[in-house]
């Protein structure tokens, strides 16, 4: 019984101690690793507290420790009957020399047995990859099925999806793929996925599908696909193919004219470029014809003609499809062209009376329709050179109308067609169409019918006369005078008709000597012809003073020509405006005291004299009493609009020239001694309606007193505060007495004071007298 109690105490003992003991540990378990065939590999395991044994095991089987093959990485273990003992140590980590993928690629495990049976700390392991590297074979690429050679065209549709596949076989580990189109990554790399070879399980065959959608921009380019793995020589290896787009054409028309394309002169070359995979056949057509004009891409009109006018569209189609028609519209101009003039080709009509005329022409841009009228010139104006050509438009459209004929529409009729062509006028005339009128005499009116000649000087009254044929007699009236042509009466002579420069015109001049005053009538023409006859009458008009403008023509002006009543008129209304703009200057100068109405500074107006300050109790009189040593200067109040008042006592001397008179006086009179005379007032007028002074007037004053009894109207309280507003000098000073009255109380400030009671008028009584001023102020000054 007592050695059953020391057993049971001594297991208990055993057992506290192995509960008691550490456990051990992985510090280090192994990790993936790869490795080059005939290279060393290292797999670490390392165990904290061991006590176990350590062995290792690949693919599940246990592997043993065998001289340059497999080893402690600790070494200096000791050889047991199987081989080397696992290192005494905690590094359980072995050498694997001269790797293969036969014998050692695979899953390893490190393995610790347990510190002791009851313990239970036995170890083993995550299983790591050993992987003995194997270079992979070179990528290929498919498509639809069918592996792609190097380079080879990938085929595929604008707008479709293309999958590639690109595969890798026989590499451990597995090679990764990229796609890339050209130098490009693309974002979508393919779904990648390995497998074990079936022929050699240690190998794995990769592959990555690629599912492109295929626009035009990838026609021509390139794509790779890409296989990275550590045992190529440059670490990857890549595959490529050309990408064949195929997408209908796209047309450009190059040539279209950007100037005017004349015939005759100018070529046409268009071409019609196309895009297009695989390449698209040309077509060109012209609008409103079926058929086809070419099937080449350049289309060449030379020279052009106007029939080439029209539009000319391109289009291009391949198997894919057919590019959107370009059009081009060629606009073939050409110079203008006179179909018909008519209807006759020579009009002879009579006055007054109605003929036409119509004129077809053709031409690109349609030309523009003018008829000209080339008035005749008579055979002798020609050959002497007194005449040029003059040319009158009558019309600008295609048929022209001449009603009430008159000698004024005889002469030579042309139509006239231009236009333009490259911005340079083409014209064209027709044949002329001679135009002759017959009737009886037409003298030619005159815009004004008065004629002017001057008193004393040879007169000359020309007119014109048309008529075919000739007229037979041409007569001169005037009062109960006639005088037929070529003929002489006293001082007035009647020339026979000369050939005036136009065809079937005469002129006829009729002379006077000496024109006076009784010459100053009516002179008639009258012409007649075997048709009939006409009469015309002007006004002769005899100035004074005069010369002759033109001595043959007895139109004539006077030497200094009268102004035109507009011209006067202009100029009497620019006169007005100049001065209503000078008088509003002058006013707003005037009222602003500028310019030359400014007031001078007092300093300018009275040389040397005081000038005090005053200031206003609230009672409102005012508190600067004169001192002594102030009695002898002039007193002088400022108002702030610049009217200036002074007072001086009768001995006040210049401050400029002491001991002699005050300088620069006004309105006042020295004594023989130099003082004044009288106490001067100066002034300057303040603005129109303002406070004005009283000139020489004084008003006697009790002290302190604003009035003396002899003023007429004795003043308000109203007026007092206004007098107080106006801040004028409540108190007196003594002066010597003047003008043979005692000594007295002056006051300086003889103003006007408006008065409430009668509208702003004030009357002021004085010792001398009374003064009788009635203003009213518009404003009321600060003095």
């Amino acid at each position: 019984m007592g050695h059953l109690k020391i057993l049971l105490l001594l297991s208990v003992v055993l057992c506290h101690g192995a509960s008691s003991a550490p456990v051990q540990r992985f510090d280090r378990q192994p990790q993936y690793t790869e490795v080059n065939p005939g290279e060393d590999a290292k797999l670490s395991c390392t165990v904290h507290h061991k006590k176990g044994h350590c062995s290792w095991q690949k693919d599940g089987k246990p592997v043993g420790m065998y001289p340059k093959k497999y080893e402690w990485a600790a070494g200096g273990a000791a050889m047991g009957p199987g081989g080397p003992m696992p290192p005494p140590g905690g590094d359980c980590s072995i050498w694997i020399r001269s790797a293969t993928i036969e014998f050692d690629d695979g899953e390893w495990e490190c393995q610790v047995t347990a510190s002791d049976f009851a313990s239970q700390d036995a170890l083993t392991s995550n299983p790591v990859k050993l992987v003995v590297r194997v270079a992979p074979q070179r990528p290929r690429i498919e498509y639809n099925a069918t592996q792609m050679a190097p380079g080879q065209n990938v085929s595929a549709k604008s707008g479709e999806r293309a999958s590639l596949r690109c595969i890798s076989r026989y590499g451990n580990p597995p090679a990764k793929l990229k796609w890339k189109l050209g130098d490009e990554p693309l974002s979508d790399t393919g779904n990648q996925t390995s497998v074990r070879e079936q022929d050699n399980p240690k190998t794995w065959s990769t592959s990555s599908v690629l599912d492109l959608a295929v626009v035009k921009r990838h026609h021509g380019r390139n794509l790779r696909c890409v296989a990275v793995h550590d045992l190529y020589p440059e670490k990857s290896l890549d595959v490529d193919v050309k990408l064949d787009v195929r997408y209908p054409p796209e047309v450009r028309l190059v040539g279209a004219p950007s100037k005017d394309v004349e015939e005759g002169r100018d070529a046409v070359e268009l071409k019609c470029e196309s895009d297009a995979n695989p390449p698209a056949t040309v077509s060109w057509r012209r609008s409103q014809r079926a058929e086809m004009l070419s099937v080449e891409p350049t289309l060449t009109l030379r020279p052009v003609r106007r029939s080439d006018t029209g539009t000319y569209t391109c289009q291009a189609r391949n198997v894919v499809g057919a590019s959107q028609p370009l059009s081009v519209h060629i606009d073939v101009k050409y110079p203008p062209r006179i179909l018909h003039v008519g209807p006759d080709r020579k009009v002879t009509a009579s006055l007054f009376s109605q003929t036409s005329f119509a004129c077809e022409a053709e031409g690109n841009p349609p030309p523009s329709i003018q008829w000209l009228q080339k008035l005749p010139i008579h055979p002798m104006a020609i050959a002497d050179g007194s005449a040029e050509e003059k040319v009158i438009l009558r019309g600008a459209e295609p048929r022209l109308v001449l009603t009430n004929l008159t000698y004024d529409h005889q002469g030579e009729y042309v139509c006239r067609a231009a236009n333009k062509i490259a911005n340079v006028e083409r014209p064209i005339q027709s044949e002329p169409i001679p135009v002759h009128v017959k009737g009886a005499p037409q003298v030619v009116r005159r815009p004004n019918t008065e004629i002017y000649a001057a008193r004393g000087h040879d007169a000359i009254i020309r007119m014109v006369v048309c008529a075919d044929p000739r007229p037979r007699r041409i007569s001169w009236e005037w009062g109960s005078m006639q005088l037929e042509a070529g003929m002489i009466m006293g001082r007035y002579k009647a020339d026979e008709l000369t050939q005036d420069v136009r065809e079937d015109c005469y002129e006829a001049r009729f002379h006077m000597k000496g024109a006076d005053a009784a010459d100053a009538r009516s002179y008639t023409l009258t012409a007649e012809n075997e048709r009939g006859s006409d009469r015309h009458t002007v006004l002769l008009a005899v100035r004074g003073e005069q010369e002759i403008v033109d001595e043959d023509t007895a139109r004539t002006r006077l030497h200094s020509n009268p102004v035109s009543m507009i011209a006067m008129i202009g100029i009497l209304a620019a006169g007005m405006i100049i001065l209503l703009i000078t008088a509003c200057v002058l006013i707003c100068a005037y009222r602003k005291e500028t310019c030359c109405f400014k007031p001078e500074p007092i300093n300018s107006l009275i040389d040397g004299i005081y000038v005090k300050p005053t200031g206003v109790t609230a009672s409102g009189r005012n508190d600067t009493q004169p001192t002594s040593g102030e009695l002898n200067r002039a007193w002088c109040y400022l108002s702030p609009n610049s009217s200036v008042a002074c007072i001086a006592p009768g001995d006040a001397r210049s401050e400029k020239s002491p001991g002699g008179p005050l300088t620069q006086s006004r309105r006042s009179s020295h004594d023989s001694n130099g003082a004044l005379a009288s106490p001067p007032i100066y002034t300057t007028s303040p603005p129109r309606g303002g406070p004005r002074m009283m000139q020489g007037a004084v008003v006697t004053t009790a002290t302190g007193a604003y009035h003396h009894t002899g003023i007429s109207h004795p003043i308000s309280s109203a007026e007092k505060a206004l007098m107080r507003g106006a801040n004028f000098p409540a108190q007196a000073f003594h002066s010597r007495s003047f003008g043979g009255s005692a000594s007295t109380d002056t006051v300086f400030a003889t103003l006007q004071v408006p008065r409430i009671s009668n509208n702003g008028s004030t009357k002021v009584a004085v010792n001398r007298g009374v003064v009788h001023s009635i203003y009213r102020p518009l404003e009321y000054a600060d003095i």
